[in-house]
């Protein structure tokens, strides 16, 4: 059976290995996973938990 969800490796994840994060959208919200150990689970956030870790990633950058 094959996974449901669509992942995306985030942006911010390096091309070479290392450290990646997936992402993918929920109809409430989004889930994140360890894109080298998929099978290990994810963790789901409702929609205003993952707005709200966005908005102050984003403004770390700024």
């Amino acid at each position: 059976m094959s996974d449901p969800i669509r992942w995306r490796k985030s942006s911010h994840s390096g091309s070479h290995g290392g450290d990646c994060v997936e992402v993918a959208d929920l109809p409430s919200g989004a889930a994140v996973r360890d894109s080298q150990h998929p099978d290990a689970g994810h963790l789901t956030f409702a929609a205003t938990e993952w707005q709200a870790f966005l908005t102050g990633a984003l403004s770390d950058q700024l």
